[in-house]
C-alpha cells in the first residue's frame, strides 16, 4: 500500500511573516497525527527560518530546486548540501516551469536528481506533456522520454515520487479528469516498470499537479495510480491545502 504524499510548491512567493502566518494557519486546521505525507517547498530564502516551525507542524521541508555540483563558481545556484544544511529533507526536480521557461534539459535533470539523491535528499521528479502535445496524440511519448532520460540506476527507486504534471493544467484552472490522470499515471508506472522492475514500479509514488483543489482532490487521489498531490497556488491558502489534505485523508489509501 502506497502513503498518500500532498506537496505544496510554494514558487515565488510570500515573505517571512506571510509565510510563518500560513503555516500557522495550516497547523490549526491540521487532524492530529494525518495517515498521509505531508511537505511544503518555500524559495530558498524561507528554507532555513522555516525550518523548525515546519517540524512543529508535523510538516516537511523541501526546496524546489538545487544545481548538481556540489560547490564552486556558479553564481546563484544552490548545492543539494546547502538545502540539506537548511534543514531540506526533499527537492523538486523538472517542474514544467523550469524545463519550458528556464530551459531545463534531461540531461542536466539527470545530473541534479543523482546530485540531490547523493546528498541524501529525496526527490519528487516532475513530468508532463505541454497542450499541442496532448492534442497531437504525444503524451504517452513525451511522459516516456521524461521517465526514461533522466531514472535509472543511479537513482534509488525507493527515494523518489514522480509527479505528473500536464503542462496544460498548472496555473490555468484546468484540471485533468480523474480518468485522465489516471490514464497517464498507470502509463508512467509502466515506463518506471521499464527502469527498474515490476515491484520498484509498484512500490513508486506518483503524483498529480495541475490546478488541485480542495473540491476536486478526493476524487483524483481514489484513483488507483493517484499516489498523491503537489500542489501550487491552492497551497499558499490554508482553507484549501487544509481542504486538499482532507480530500486525500478521504481517498482512504
Amino acid at each position: 500500500m502506497r502513503r498518500l504524499y500532498v506537496a505544496g510548491n510554494w514558487k515565488m512567493n510570500l515573505s517571512l511573516a506571510e509565510a510563518r502566518a500560513l503555516i500557522e494557519q495550516i497547523r490549526a486546521r491540521l487532524p492530529k497525527d494525518p495517515p498521509i505525507d505531508l511537505a511544503v517547498f518555500p524559495p530558498f530564502v524561507l528554507l532555513a527560518p522555516l525550518a523548525d516551525p515546519l517540524k512543529a507542524a508535523g510538516i516537511g521541508l523541501g526546496a524546489q530546486n538545487c544545481y548538481f555540483e556540489q560547490k564552486g563558481a556558479f553564481t546563484g545556484e544552490v548545492s543539494p548540501a546547502m538545502l540539506v544544511d537548511a534543514g531540506c529533507e526533499s527537492v523538486i526536480i523538472g517542474h514544467s516551469e523550469r524545463r519550458h521557461i528556464l530551459g531545463e534539459t534531461g540531461p542536466m535533470l539527470k545530473r541534479k536528481v543523482a546530485a540531490a539523491l547523493g546528498a541524501g535528499l529525496k526527490v519528487i521528479y516532475c513530468v508532463g506533456e505541454k497542450l499541442d502535445q496532448r492534442e497531437a496524440g504525444q503524451t504517452e511519448a513525451v511522459l516516456s522520454r521524461q521517465v526514461h532520460e533522466v531514472l535509472g540506476p543511479e537513482a534509488s527507486p525507493d527515494r523518489v515520487t514522480v509527479a505528473y504534471e500536464p503542462v496544460w493544467a498548472i496555473g490555468t484552472g484546468k484540471t485533468a479528469t480523474p480518468e485522465q490522470a489516471q490514464t497517464a499515471q498507470a502509463f508512467i508506472r509502466q515506463e518506471i516498470a521499464k527502469v527498474y522492475n515490476s515491484r520498484a514500479a509498484q512500490a513508486m509514488r506518483i503524483q498529480y499537479g495541475g490546478s488541485v483543489k480542495a473540491s476536486n482532490a478526493r476524487e483524483l487521489m481514489s484513483q488507483p495510480d493517484v499516489d498523491g498531490a503537489l500542489v501550487g497556488g491552492a497551497s499558499l491558502k490554508a482553507e484549501e491545502f487544509a481542504g486538499i489534505i482532507e480530500g486525500a485523508i478521504a481517498a482512504g489509501k
